[in-house]
């Protein structure tokens, strides 16, 4: 399974950007999948979770601004984040569970600053 997270960059508070998360190997598909974040000096925490049927759930610190989405004919999943603030600045990764193996992104960058 491998996992290669786009779409970071550098935006206004304020903002938006879309992450984009793409699967690949014989049993990416048909599973949940995961978004987490990892501000600089800080732990990796989880933000969103998709499940292999659509439903979906968000971390507090989210407050409606994320909508995760995902296409399953194409193994994707998407994060658009909206109204970013500066302590939204981090690297977003993507994970997805395989027989309880985690198999993690390599990671983008998101930096909200004025």
């Amino acid at each position: 399974v491998q996992l290669a997270e786009s779409g970071g960059g550098s935006v206004l508070p304020g903002g938006s950007l879309r992450l984009s998360c793409a699967a690949s190997g014989i049993f990416s598909s048909g599973r949940p999948m995961n978004w987490y974040r990892q501000a600089p000096g800080k732990e990796r925490e989880w933000v969103a979770t998709i499940s292999e049927t659509g439903s979906t759930n968000y971390a507090d610190f989210v407050g409606g601004r994320f909508v995760v989405s995902r296409d399953n004919a194409k193994t994707t999943t998407d994060l658009l984040m909206n109204n970013l603030k500066p302590e939204d600045t981090g690297v977003y990764y993507c994970k997805v569970a395989v027989f309880g193996i985690s198999y993690w992104g390599q990671g983008t960058q998101v930096t909200v600053s004025s």
